[in-house]
Order: C-alpha cells, then sequence, then structure tokens
C-alpha cells in the first residue's frame, strides 16, 4: 500500500509543480523580457518485485525555460538596427523641415537680395535704392547665420543625446554584471538546475542595452554572459566591467566623441565602430548627415561671399573710389589634436570657393611630410616638405592652401582642416555706407566719331588683382596698314602691337576687344570713368552673379547648390524612412517568431491548469484509494 500511496504523494506533487509553473507564467504575461517556463517531468526508477518492473511515481528534473537562442539574437539585431535608423531618420527630419522650408529656407532670401541688386543696377544714383539692398544684404547674411545656428543647436543636442545613451550603456553594463555575479553563484549551488528568472531579467538588460549600442554577448560555460562592443571592446567579462566616457573631440571643440575606460584608463575609440542603436544613430547622423550639410551651407555662404567681393572690389563707388569687400567670410578652420606634441601651426586660406568640395581634411605630419587626406575616405590628397609649406601651398581638388605659420610638428601631429564649416556662421555685411557701393565700372572704352573703319571697342573688363595703372588714360592708335596698333599712356606696351579681329587687349588690369576693320588714324580710348552717380556697369555685372555658374567647379548657381543642399538632405531622410520601416516590420516578424516559442499564450496556460488540476484530482484520489485499502487490511485483524 505505501508504494501506491507514495506513487499517488509524487503525482500530487508534480501537478502541484505543474500548476505552480502555469501561475506563474498568467503572472508574467506581461512582464517584459518573461520566458515561459515549463517544469520537466520523469518517471522514478522502476522496483523489481520478481513479477515484474513496478514504476515508483514521477520525479520533476528541473523547471526550464523556453528559449531560442538563434531567434534571441534575431531580435537583438534587428532591434539595435530599428532603433539606429529611427534616431537617424527623426533628426533627419528636423534638417529637412530647416532647409526646406519654403519661407524659411534661403531661397527667397537670395532672391530678395538679387532682386535689390538689380534695382540698384537700374538706378545706381539711388541711395534708397541703396540702403534697400543693403537691407536685402543684411537679411541674407542673418539667414544664412540663422540657419547656421539652428543646425548647430541639433549638433548641441546630440552631445546631451550622446552623453545620455552614455550613462545608459554603463547603467545596463553594471546591471548585467550584477545579474552575472548571482547567476554564477546560483548555478554553482545547484549544478543543473538555471535560475530562469535571473536568466530572464540579463536577456532583458540585454536588449534594452542592444537598443543603445550593438553588442555581441557570449556564454560562458558558468552561466556568465560576456558582452562586447565596437570592434571587439569588452563591456562586461563576467562581473567585471569597463565603461564609455564622452570627451571632447580633439580636432572639433564643438562635438563630443566616445572613449572607452578600463581599469582607469581611458582610449579614444574609432567613433565608425560604434554602431547600431541610439548612440550609433546619433554618430552616424551627426558624421554623415549634419556634418555635410552644415559644411554645404557653409560653402554657399562662402561663395556668395567671395564671388561678390571679388567683382564688387573691380567696381567704383559714388565718391570715385574703389569698391572694397562688400561681404566678410569666415576662413577655413584648422584646428591642432589636442594630442599634439609639437608646435606647429598651420593656417589654410581660399584658393578658389568654385573648387570647394564641403569635404573636411586631416592633415598629419609623419616625421617628413605634413600629408592631407580626406576624413571621409582616408584618400592622401597631397603630400608637403616642412620646406614648401613655408608659403601657401594649394591642396589639389580642395580649392584651398595651406601653409605652416610657425613652430615645429612632431611625427604623429595631427591637425583637423574644415573649410567651409564656418561659412555661414562667419558670414557678416562688410559695406556699412550705401555711398561706398561699387556700382559703376572704375574704366570705360570710346570710339570716336572721327574713326573713318569699321572698327568698335567693347566695354573693359577689370581683371583682378587690381592694377595701380587700372584708371590711367590709355589710347590705341592703328598704324598704316591696319593690321598693327600702337598704345600710349601710363603703363602701356611698347612698340607695335599685332592686331586680330576680336582678340582681347589686356593693359593695365582691364581687358578688352576691338572688333571690325580699323583703317589707318583711327583711335580707341580707355579712361577713367567720370560719370560713377549714374553707372551701373558692375552692377549689372554683380547681378549676373545670381544666374551664373561660380558653385561646385562652376557647374551650378547659388541657389543650384542650395537645391543639392535640400535635395540630399530629403535624399537621406527619405532612405531613413523607407529602411526604418523595413526594419520595424523585420523587429516585429523577428519579434513574434521568438514570442510564439517564449511567450506567454493565456489560452495554452488555462488549458495547462485544467489539465493539472485534473492530475493532482487524480492523485489525490488514488492516495484516497491506497488509505481506504489499508484501512481495510487493518479491519481484517480485528
Amino acid at each position: 500500500m505505501s508504494g501506491i500511496y507514495g506513487i499517488g504523494v509524487s503525482a500530487l506533487r508534480a501537478a502541484q509543480a505543474g500548476m505552480a509553473s502555469t501561475s506563474h507564467n498568467i503572472a508574467n504575461a506581461n512582464t517584459p523580457g518573461y520566458s515561459r517556463q515549463e517544469i520537466t517531468q520523469a518517471a522514478g526508477q522502476a522496483q523489481n518485485t520478481g513479477s515484474g518492473y513496478f514504476g515508483q511515481g514521477v520525479d520533476v528534473t528541473s523547471v526550464v525555460r523556453r528559449y531560442d537562442q538563434f531567434l534571441s539574437q534575431q531580435v537583438l539585431e534587428a532591434q539595435t538596427s530599428s532603433s539606429s535608423l529611427n534616431t537617424q531618420y527623426g533628426l533627419s527630419q528636423q534638417l529637412t523641415n530647416l532647409f526646406g522650408d519654403s519661407t524659411g529656407g534661403l531661397t527667397p532670401t537670395l532672391q530678395d537680395f538679387f532682386g535689390a541688386v538689380n534695382d540698384v543696377a537700374t538706378a545706381p544714383e539711388s541711395i534708397a535704392a541703396r540702403q534697400t539692398m543693403m537691407g536685402s544684404a543684411q537679411s541674407l547674411v542673418n539667414r544664412l547665420n540663422t540657419l547656421d545656428q539652428r543646425a548647430n543647436e541639433i549638433r548641441d543636442g546630440l552631445n546631451g543625446q550622446i552623453s545620455n545613451s552614455v550613462n545608459s550603456i554603463n547603467s545596463y553594463a553594471k546591471q548585467i554584471a550584477v545579474l552575472n555575479e548571482q547567476i554564477v553563484q546560483l548555478q554553482a549551488r545547484t549544478p543543473g538546475q538555471p535560475p530562469n528568472d535571473l536568466l530572464d531579467q540579463r536577456d532583458q538588460v540585454i536588449n534594452q542595452l542592444s537598443q543603445e549600442i550593438r553588442v555581441t554577448a557570449v556564454t560562458q560555460y558558468d552561466g556568465s554572459m560576456d558582452v562586447f562592443i565596437g570592434s571587439g571592446q569588452s563591456l562586461v567579462v563576467g562581473n567585471s566591467l569597463s565603461s564609455l566616457r564622452v570627451v571632447t573631440s580633439q580636432t572639433d571643440p564643438s562635438s563630443l566623441e566616445v572613449a572607452y575606460s578600463n581599469n582607469g584608463n581611458v582610449s579614444r575609440m574609432q567613433q565608425s565602430a560604434l554602431q547600431g542603436g541610439n548612440l550609433g544613430g546619433y554618430l552616424d547622423f551627426r558624421q554623415n548627415v549634419l556634418d555635410p550639410a552644415v559644411n554645404a551651407l557653409g560653402r554657399i555662404a562662402i561663395g556668395v561671399a567671395d564671388t561678390f567681393n571679388q567683382q564688387h572690389q573691380q567696381g567704383m563707388d559714388l565718391k570715385g573710389a574703389m569698391g572694397g569687400e562688400f561681404f566678410t567670410m569666415a576662413a577655413p578652420r584648422v584646428t591642432p589634436s589636442g594630442a599634439n606634441t609639437g608646435t606647429a601651426a598651420l593656417v589654410s586660406t581660399f584658393d578658389s570657393s568654385a573648387a570647394l568640395t564641403g569635404e573636411d581634411y586631416n592633415v598629419r605630419f609623419d616625421g617628413t611630410n605634413y600629408n592631407v587626406t580626406n576624413a571621409s575616405t582616408n584618400a592622401t590628397l597631397a603630400s608637403f616638405t616642412v620646406a614648401q609649406l613655408a608659403t601657401a601651398q594649394v591642396v589639389p581638388g580642395t580649392g584651398i592652401t595651406l601653409q605652416l605659420s610657425g613652430g615645429a610638428a612632431v611625427a604623429g601631429d595631427t591637425f583637423g582642416l574644415r573649410p567651409t564649416v564656418d561659412g555661414a556662421r562667419g558670414i557678416a555685411l562688410n559695406v556699412t555706407d550705401p555711398t561706398k557701393i561699387a556700382a559703376a565700372v572704375p574704366v570705360r572704352s570710346n570710339t570716336p566719331l572721327t574713326n573713318l573703319g569699321t572698327g568698335a571697342i567693347a566695354n573693359t573688363t577689370v581683371v583682378p588683382p587690381l592694377d595701380a595703372n587700372l584708371q590711367q588714360p590709355i589710347t590705341i592708335t592703328f598704324d598704316t596698314p591696319p593690321t598693327t596698333y600702337t598704345v600710349s599712356g601710363t603703363g602701356a606696351p611698347a612698340g607695335p602691337q599685332a592686331y586680330t579681329d576680336g582678340g582681347t587687349i589686356t593693359i593695365n588690369g582691364w581687358t578688352t576687344k576691338i572688333t571690325g576693320t580699323p583703317l589707318a588714324g583711327d583711335e580707341f580710348t580707355v579712361g577713367p570713368n567720370n560719370n560713377a552717380s549714374t553707372d551701373g556697369g558692375n552692377m549689372l555685372k554683380l547681378a549676373s552673379l545670381q544666374t551664373a555658374y561660380t558653385m561646385v567647379n562652376s557647374t551650378t548657381s547659388f541657389q543650384g547648390a542650395y537645391g543639392q543642399l535640400i535635395s540630399q538632405v530629403g535624399t537621406q531622410t527619405r532612405e531613413l524612412q523607407v529602411t526604418s520601416t523595413a526594419q520595424n516590420s523585420m523587429l516585429s516578424q523577428v519579434t513574434k517568431a521568438q514570442q510564439s516559442v517564449s511567450g506567454v499564450n493565456l489560452d495554452e496556460e488555462a488549458a495547462n491548469l485544467m489539465r493539472y488540476q485534473q492530475a493532482y484530482q487524480a492523485a489525490a484520489k488514488a492516495m484516497s484509494i491506497a488509505g481506504n485499502m489499508f484501512d481495510t487490511l487493518l479491519s481484517l485483524g480485528n
């Protein structure tokens, strides 16, 4: 009877354990990261009675969680990619709205400015028109400054978000290390019996960590889990942990970077290695969307200022003085690395605003040469010796020059070179007096009515840099026969000059052309413009800059370059929208697959409760029958 009774007791205990695990599942149906648990049962060792082996009931061998490592890893990978893309998409939308605003963008301000320039060209003597032009110029400057400021507000916000993300990563790492220690201790006490709830908690923390950064998790034999980030840096090993820190960029004080801290040693990490999650999204957005957009905006500002200044300096103001710089513009930014041990200082200037690319560059001294590389591709663009950099050297394909301004570098010293990043921030209006607007051309050409031939001289064009003899009177007289001419006046070339119909004539910093067939004795004159107050010749040339192809290697205009900027940011935003939507869908799918294995199904658990209840009742009935049989045996003795 005791055997039957014992079997009933084991069955009762098994049913009770089953109901406990099922109830636990139901209680945690909505607990994040919880995996469904089940008991595992095994038949008790049978006893040989001589008549055969009779069973001895059931043993509950363990409580296991329904967990698929492959599906869980897929969820982690999908989660980290989804977080990164969603983060980048949200930030890119802000840039798209900033630059694409039909009223707050740059296009309407550019149109208003050049409209005012045309008004001055029409009425150069009007002080009111000149004041309106200055007001429009100031509005253009303000709009460029504002766009740059708002873009840099996004950058400042990124710095705060990067700091928060790093703090979250460090917090999750501490939680994982604590859970590792607890899991190892419990598994050592009861080998083969996993602490399921702690394992779920650790998996959930790792899932939260993957939302911040891409991680690689490796389970060890003792039950602990090591976590690695970046290019293989360990974040958690057993119950030991490292941490991340935010540090100021060595070549860009306005940006924060992520560094790795282990045993008190802090080392800067390759930022491009920190992929996935919110942190990877912040860094990718800054490098691939924000920085190129700010550089492109700065390139437009520099292009406007540089080309307008060059033409303005070729004109003459109301008082007969040559025009000065209309806009002030920022020089290329050169920042020595904070890790440099040498004293060398580099300066950079603009060689050609049309050749500016909007790219950033790095300069590294190898002990002999200064090597210039593209910051994005690491492609080497130029290499200069110390002796060469004593004078300004043009860096091919960049539109800038580089020069050593003092000190001496040590091998390994680096410099960050950002030609256009300060362009929109640094542009300012330099002319504050409307009479200083150089609307007139400084020299004019003339064809006397007394000439007998068909020759005609074109308007003069000033060729920078300005020549000291620019406004000196020049007379061109054709000889006999009219295949040569002589030039008289200060700065005139000596001797007869060969005449070519339509050929360019350059003297004293101006150029012109004579066409047709002059006769012997015909004269043409070039001299100072004495009608500056009514002449708008230079202003017409300034107005033509609106549609001139002066940007991007002379392939587009100012507005065309801004349109490219809007298209660039808009295309990136659209790509992020599509890829983030697709990634969210993939995350949903792999999460459903993972939950089909690990998730709690309340209908299934309700059926299990009924099953275990029936088993419990049946076991209790067996025990009751065994008790009755025992009572019957006892009654026989009486």
